[in-house]
Protein backbone atom coordinates (compact mmCIF):
# COMPACT_ATOMS: atom_id res chain seq x y z
CA UNK A 1 0.00 0.00 0.00
CA UNK A 2 1.75 3.14 -1.59
CA UNK A 3 0.34 6.58 0.69
CA UNK A 4 1.12 9.56 -0.71
CA UNK A 5 0.31 13.13 1.24
CA UNK A 6 0.76 16.33 -0.77
CA UNK A 7 -0.16 19.85 -0.34
CA UNK A 8 -3.96 20.28 -2.04
CA UNK A 9 -3.90 22.06 -5.21
CA UNK A 10 -6.58 22.78 -7.98
CA UNK A 11 -6.41 19.35 -9.66
CA UNK A 12 -7.51 17.97 -6.20
CA UNK A 13 -10.59 20.34 -6.49
CA UNK A 14 -13.17 18.10 -7.89
CA UNK A 15 -11.80 15.08 -5.32
CA UNK A 16 -12.75 17.27 -2.37
CA UNK A 17 -15.83 18.16 -3.57
CA UNK A 18 -16.83 14.56 -3.81
CA UNK A 19 -15.60 13.73 -0.56
CA UNK A 20 -17.70 16.33 1.34
CA UNK A 21 -20.69 15.51 -0.56
CA UNK A 22 -20.61 12.28 1.12
CA UNK A 23 -22.98 11.92 4.13
CA UNK A 24 -21.08 8.99 5.78
CA UNK A 25 -17.83 11.17 5.27
CA UNK A 26 -19.88 14.67 6.65
CA UNK A 27 -22.36 13.21 9.69
CA UNK A 28 -19.88 13.56 12.47
CA UNK A 29 -19.30 17.72 11.33
CA UNK A 30 -22.73 18.06 10.88
CA UNK A 31 -23.66 17.34 7.26
CA UNK A 32 -25.26 13.98 7.24
CA UNK A 33 -26.47 14.53 4.04
CA UNK A 34 -23.07 15.71 3.04
CA UNK A 35 -21.88 19.40 2.10
CA UNK A 36 -22.75 20.11 -1.44
CA UNK A 37 -20.66 23.15 -3.16
CA UNK A 38 -20.17 24.08 -6.48
CA UNK A 39 -16.74 24.06 -8.00
CA UNK A 40 -16.91 27.97 -8.40
CA UNK A 41 -16.67 27.62 -4.30
CA UNK A 42 -14.36 24.93 -4.08
CA UNK A 43 -12.02 27.43 -6.08
CA UNK A 44 -12.91 30.36 -3.74
CA UNK A 45 -12.02 28.12 -0.44
CA UNK A 46 -8.86 26.42 -2.22
CA UNK A 47 -7.65 30.57 -2.55
CA UNK A 48 -8.42 31.26 0.80
CA UNK A 49 -6.17 28.18 1.71
CA UNK A 50 -3.34 29.93 -0.64
CA UNK A 51 -3.59 32.98 0.48
CA UNK A 52 -2.83 32.03 4.13
CA UNK A 53 0.01 29.49 3.64
CA UNK A 54 1.86 28.45 5.70
CA UNK A 55 -0.55 29.54 8.73
CA UNK A 56 -3.53 27.12 7.14
CA UNK A 57 -2.43 24.09 5.14
CA UNK A 58 -4.45 21.56 3.24
CA UNK A 59 -3.46 18.15 2.07
CA UNK A 60 -4.66 15.87 -0.13
CA UNK A 61 -3.99 11.83 0.87
CA UNK A 62 -3.74 9.36 -2.17
CA UNK A 63 -3.74 5.36 -1.65
CA UNK A 64 -2.15 3.92 -4.58
CA UNK A 65 -2.59 6.87 -6.35
CA UNK A 66 -6.45 6.71 -5.67
CA UNK A 67 -7.90 10.06 -3.93
CA UNK A 68 -8.60 8.78 -0.32
CA UNK A 69 -9.12 11.55 1.95
CA UNK A 70 -7.90 15.15 3.06
CA UNK A 71 -6.26 16.55 6.26
CA UNK A 72 -5.49 20.04 7.32
CA UNK A 73 -4.38 22.58 9.91
CA UNK A 74 -5.03 25.92 10.25
CA UNK A 75 -3.21 27.76 13.33
CA UNK A 76 -4.59 30.56 15.01
CA UNK A 77 -2.15 33.29 15.63
CA UNK A 78 -4.53 35.19 18.23
CA UNK A 79 -4.75 31.95 20.48
CA UNK A 80 -1.43 31.54 21.22
CA UNK A 81 -0.56 29.79 18.30
CA UNK A 82 -2.68 26.84 18.85
CA UNK A 83 -3.87 24.50 15.66
CA UNK A 84 -6.79 23.11 14.88
CA UNK A 85 -6.35 19.67 12.77
CA UNK A 86 -9.09 17.88 10.59
CA UNK A 87 -8.99 14.76 8.32
CA UNK A 88 -11.37 12.98 6.52
CA UNK A 89 -11.38 9.46 5.19
CA UNK A 90 -13.36 7.91 2.34
CA UNK A 91 -15.19 4.67 3.97
CA UNK A 92 -13.22 2.36 2.08
CA UNK A 93 -9.53 4.09 3.59
CA UNK A 94 -10.83 3.71 7.02
CA UNK A 95 -9.08 1.70 9.20
CA UNK A 96 -5.74 0.56 7.24
CA UNK A 97 -3.42 2.98 9.16
CA UNK A 98 -3.86 5.89 6.63
CA UNK A 99 -5.34 8.58 9.57
CA UNK A 100 -2.32 7.69 11.61
CA UNK A 101 0.02 8.89 8.77
CA UNK A 102 -1.48 12.04 7.28
CA UNK A 103 -1.88 13.25 10.32
CA UNK A 104 1.29 12.94 11.56
CA UNK A 105 2.15 14.40 8.47
CA UNK A 106 0.00 17.70 9.14
CA UNK A 107 1.25 17.91 13.03
CA UNK A 108 4.87 17.74 11.65
CA UNK A 109 3.63 20.58 9.16
CA UNK A 110 1.83 22.60 11.49
CA UNK A 111 4.79 22.53 14.57
CA UNK A 112 7.15 23.08 11.83
CA UNK A 113 5.46 26.37 10.93
CA UNK A 114 4.63 27.72 14.20
CA UNK A 115 2.13 25.91 15.98
CA UNK A 116 2.64 25.67 19.43
CA UNK A 117 0.01 22.79 20.14
CA UNK A 118 -2.17 20.60 17.54
CA UNK A 119 -6.40 20.24 19.01
CA UNK A 120 -9.24 18.67 17.60
CA UNK A 121 -12.47 18.14 18.66
CA UNK A 122 -14.48 15.43 17.38
CA UNK A 123 -18.08 14.23 17.94
CA UNK A 124 -18.48 12.52 21.46
CA UNK A 125 -20.29 9.50 19.46
CA UNK A 126 -17.00 9.41 16.95
CA UNK A 127 -15.60 6.74 18.70
CA UNK A 128 -12.67 5.64 16.13
CA UNK A 129 -11.88 9.22 16.29
CA UNK A 130 -11.29 9.61 19.57
CA UNK A 131 -9.37 6.11 19.79
CA UNK A 132 -7.11 6.91 17.30
CA UNK A 133 -6.33 10.87 18.86
CA UNK A 134 -5.25 9.15 22.10
CA UNK A 135 -3.04 6.58 20.26
CA UNK A 136 -1.45 9.50 18.40
CA UNK A 137 -0.67 11.27 22.06
CA UNK A 138 -3.75 13.52 22.27
CA UNK A 139 -5.06 14.33 25.60
CA UNK A 140 -8.70 15.56 26.67
CA UNK A 141 -8.85 18.89 28.18
CA UNK A 142 -11.50 21.41 28.67
CA UNK A 143 -12.56 23.23 25.80
CA UNK A 144 -11.07 27.23 26.08
CA UNK A 145 -13.86 29.37 26.28
CA UNK A 146 -12.99 30.94 22.54
CA UNK A 147 -13.90 28.18 20.90
CA UNK A 148 -17.56 26.92 22.61
CA UNK A 149 -19.30 29.89 21.14
CA UNK A 150 -18.34 29.03 17.53
CA UNK A 151 -17.99 25.09 17.78
CA UNK A 152 -20.24 25.04 20.78
CA UNK A 153 -19.93 22.44 23.75
CA UNK A 154 -20.41 19.14 22.06
CA UNK A 155 -17.36 17.82 21.70
CA UNK A 156 -14.63 16.22 22.88
CA UNK A 157 -11.28 19.08 22.73
CA UNK A 158 -8.03 16.59 22.85
CA UNK A 159 -4.72 18.62 22.81
CA UNK A 160 -1.36 17.50 21.84
CA UNK A 161 1.43 19.68 22.60
CA UNK A 162 5.04 20.68 20.79
CA UNK A 163 7.64 18.28 22.27
CA UNK A 164 10.97 19.68 21.21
Amino acid sequence: MNISIAETSEKDLQNIQKLWADGDVMKFVGFPDGLHQSIEEMEKWYQRICDNRPRINHYSIYQDDEFCGETFYRIDVSHNHAACLDIKLFSKARGRGIASKALNYAIKHAFMNGASRVWVDPDPKNIKALALYERLGFERCEQPDYLKESRGEDCVYMVKNRTE
